[in-house]
């Protein structure tokens, strides 16, 4: 009976050696941490169950499912979540491989229900300190950081960056191009000059690194440290360059993103636009932006409203109805309502926004025209 109990993990371990030729080496870790904890926790609990013949719903699944739920601390749903699919994804790999296995082991309803977060931008005036403290640094960790912030682009999409990023689309219109990341996508940031200054400063601090190599000088980060050790060095350069700005909040790099793609909402760039230079594959992700601009938008409306009753008094005398002369227009994604004292046109945006605006709309089809705007 000892032998057969390794049979178990054998063929697991057989099935993520599989994935492995096509999935990228943190995923495959991945399935290996989680379907360790689920085969530890068969064999602890249920000692005589052996092949996957013997696994069944009740009450094999089920005791798992109420395990993940009773720990201490409690773990997050996330957590819950991907052990729910990678041990579905391989289960159903081993009964399509024609293993004697029970059809729908874990189903629909076995997940738990999906948190619906909104991005958590920095405040307007912590975000502009945080650049200001990025540009009294001249470092390739300090470089790395304005570029993220001035491109929106991931901690894994930065570190991945080639030397020669930048790419000329025209006489007047330079662009990042940004390799196959998270989403196994690649896309094209429009840049500035400024931002494209940033990336010749990186090109010429990588050149004087202490060891320089082929693969090294292949990429904008040189390879003098591993790319995990790149992500290491970027939290802890952002940590130390926040403390400094005086940012009472926890700023990590994937803040720089949410402040970029804000940014460009509260600009008045178009959903595709901004769709396109995130390289998000699904609108979805990109309305969130939307939303959270939605939000606190009625906030400060709600706030100012609230200001202006209580310092004004309501007169007594009665007013003639209201005859509004036109049609009033709204973001056709969102509700949004604006400041009365705020107005941004396209016309009052910066060379860098125009720029990236121009780009983005003409590479996804629709007009400045068609460009949403807050009135």
């Amino acid at each position: 009976m000892k032998r057969s109990q390794p049979a178990l993990d054998q063929l697991f371990a057989n099935q993520i050696q599989v994935l492995a030729t096509t999935l990228r080496p943190k995923t495959v870790k991945c399935y290996r941490y989680c379907a360790r904890n689920f085969l530890a926790y068969l064999h602890t609990t249920f000692p005589r169950l052996h092949n996957l013949s013997q696994l069944r719903r009740d009450p094999h699944l089920l005791s798992w499912f109420r395990f993940l739920c009773q720990q201490y601390p409690p773990p997050r749903k996330r957590f819950r979540e991907l052990h729910l699919l990678t041990i579905r994804r391989l289960l159903r790999d081993l009964a399509d491989q024609e293993h004697p296995l029970m059809p729908d082991l874990i189903r629909r309803e076995d997940f738990p229900p999906r948190d619906h977060y909104l991005p958590r931008p920095l405040p307007l005036e912590e975000d502009q300190h945080l650049q200001q403290q990025l540009y009294l640094s001249d470092t390739l960790e300090a470089n790395a950081l304005r570029l993220m912030r001035a491109t929106g682009i991931r901690i894994s999409e930065c570190i991945a960056l080639p030397w020669n990023c930048l790419q000329h689309l025209s006489n007047q219109q330079v662009a990042l191009h940004v390799p196959l990341g998270k989403l196994h996508s690649e896309h094209l940031v429009p840049v500035d000059e400024k931002t494209q200054r940033i990336v010749r400063r990186m090109v010429e601090l990588g050149a004087l690194t202490p060891i320089s190599t082929y693969q090294s000088q292949a990429f904008l980060l040189p390879r003098y440290r591993q790319p995990e050790t790149w992500y290491k060095a970027l939290h802890d350069t952002l940590a130390e360059m926040a403390r400094a700005a005086g940012c009472t909040s926890h700023v990590h790099p994937h803040r720089l993103r949410h402040a970029f793609a804000t940014e460009m909402v509260r600009l008045g760039v178009s959903l595709p636009a901004l769709m396109q230079m995130l390289g998000h594959k699904d609108i979805r992700m990109t309305l969130r932006y939307v939303e959270w601009f939605s939000s606190t938008s009625n906030a400060n409306f709600t706030a100012l409203a609230k200001t202006r009753l209580l310092s004004t008094p309501f007169p007594s005398s009665h007013f003639p109805p209201v005859q509004f002369p036109g049609r009033l227009t709204s973001l056709p994604f969102a509700r949004v309502s604006a400041l009365p004292t705020t107005s941004f046109s396209y016309s009052s945006l910066s060379w860098k926004i125009r720029l990236a605006v121009n780009f983005a709309d003409s590479r996804s089809g629709s007009s400045p025209s068609t460009t949403n705007s807050i009135t």
